[in-house]
């Protein structure tokens, strides 16, 4: 059975065989890490944990790379604004770094509560600045970027198929999709940014050829793929959002520098909506993943996230969490009770079901029809566990081995014991949160009252005890440290 992926370059779904027999090399556009994750990345990360889970029960060996952007990546998305980690160390009266650090460690701990395996390598943007000076120096050599003022840019007109993926071809939209207008220093307005001269303030920086300054926030990706992966890679990931201009930027500079293809599968994740309307942080109606878990169990998220396709846009509603706290309760109440039904003498016929999940998962990873045979194949075993014959003790391994197989190893969902120990962790993580609420509580009155030394001790006690706090323009926030 063939595994096809639609693939965003093609726009058609296509036959997928790697470059490599065997073998995968998969990258995905990590998180920017300056405030906690939402249910936007909760999207993109539990879609493409499918993706890798799905090809390693195919039999590949599959090699993921999934970035951390801590430097580069500026307000507007394209070469103007702040650094969105200054940003946020302004807001917050620190440094860069500790932005970092401290987000990234959030980001782990939600993707952890949400079953998301870590990939093979999450390289951080600031830890391959050697990497990234290297590809300039390439396609400054090629002709296809030019220094101007310690600025480094890359020369649209120079890559003839620049914005074949996102489709903005015309050099008005190329224009248009710049976001700034013309720029002394360059000299095409849809130019794009390799290298920027840093500031006096500016407090990210390095040494290059060209100027102390810092990489265009589109370089990264192709920098840091290229290094582990190689000069062209199976499988690239990432939101819709990403096509333009920041995938299409890393097509031209990849390919200009190698002159090989980069991808030959481009996959694309639709966004959030809440309640029919576009989520995002300027419209105030962001989900915070630590909100969410607060109330929900987290592999709730993501059932509710994989009941809709991945190009699918997914909108979030409290109608929608709760028939998904609903649908997930029946699935693991019945894994429950064919492991605890005492065998009978009825056959069960299990291979319809397994076959139908898999030609599901192998049509572009359509998780939604996935499920829905787990429910079809939940409704036929009921039925005949309620029958006085049951289900014999070869039936009932059968079944069990194919809902651990698709219910946990594929889509992730039934990871969790369905006994009395799952309610009692969950209690657990209530308990922690109300805590938490009372004692930053506790800390917010005294700072109030302006007793700092007690604020400081609740502050320092916490961290002791692995639980990290921050004070941000937005309020108060925490999360535990890794390996706490």
């Amino acid at each position: 059975m063939s595994l096809f992926i639609y693939n965003s370059l093609s726009r058609t779904k296509e036959k997928f065989e790697p470059l490599h027999p065997g073998f995968v090399s998969m990258y995905v556009c990590g998180p920017t890490v300056y405030g906690h994750a939402h249910l936007g990345h909760a999207k993109s990360y539990v879609s493409f944990d499918v993706v890798v889970r799905w090809l390693r029960q195919g039999g590949y060996k599959v090699k993921y790379v999934q970035n951390i952007t801590d430097v580069g990546h500026l307000t507007d998305d394209a070469d103007e604004g702040e650094d969105k980690i200054m940003r946020q160390a302004d807001l917050e009266k620190t440094d860069p770094m500790e932005i970092a650090q401290f987000y990234t460690r959030s980001f782990y701990e939600d993707m952890d509560q949400l079953e998301v395996l870590r990939a093979n390598i999450a390289p951080a943007a600031t830890a391959h600045i050697p990497e990234q000076i290297a590809l300039i120096e390439r396609l400054i050599k090629s002709g296809n970027a030019y220094e101007v003022n310690g600025n480094v840019y890359f020369s649209v007109n120079s890559f003839p198929g620049y914005g074949r993926l996102s489709g903005r071809t015309d050099q008005e939209a190329l224009q248009s999709g710049a976001r700034v207008g013309v720029r002394s220093d360059k000299r095409e307005p849809s130019d794009f940014a390799l290298w920027k001269k840093a500031d006096e303030r500016h407090l990210m920086k390095w040494n290059s050829p060209w100027s102390v300054g810092y990489p265009g926030w589109h370089l990264e990706c192709s920098a840091m793929s290229m290094k582990y992966l190689g000069e062209s890679i199976d499988i690239h990931g990432g939101g819709m959002e990403n096509k333009f201009p920041h995938h299409d930027c890393e097509i031209a500079q990849s390919e200009a520098a190698s002159g090989k293809p980069y991808v030959r599968f481009w996959m694309h994740n639709n966004m959030v909506t809440i309640n029919g309307i576009k989520m995002g942080k300027s419209l105030k109606n962001s989900v915070n993943l630590k909100d969410l878990f607060g109330n929900i169990d987290p592999l709730v998220i993501r059932f509710f996230i994989l009941q809709s396709h991945y190009r699918s846009q997914l909108d979030y509603s409290e109608t929608a969490i709760k028939a998904s706290t609903s649908g997930l309760e029946k699935l693991r109440e019945t894994l429950k009770r064919v492991r605890e039904q005492k065998s009978g003498s009825g056959l069960f016929d299990c291979a319809p079901f397994a076959n139908r999940f898999a030609e599901a998962m192998n049509d572009d990873f359509n998780t939604p029809v996935a499920i829905a045979v787990l429910f079809e194949l939940s409704k036929a075993i009921n039925t005949a566990l309620d029958h006085p014959e049951g289900i014999s003790t070869e039936s009932k391994k059968v079944v069990e081995k194919f809902l651990e197989s698709a219910g946990r190893q594929t889509l992730g969902i039934l990871n969790q014991d369905t006994s009395k120990s799952h309610g009692e962790n969950r209690e657990s993580e209530k308990k922690l949160g109300d805590v938490m609420h009372i004692l930053l509580e506790l800390r917010n009155e005294a700072r109030k009252n302006r007793d700092f030394a007690l604020s400081d001790k609740i502050r320092d006690q916490l961290l002791g005890a692995g639980i990290e706090i921050k004070d941000t323009k937005e309020g108060v926030s925490w999360a535990v440290k890794s390996g706490s």
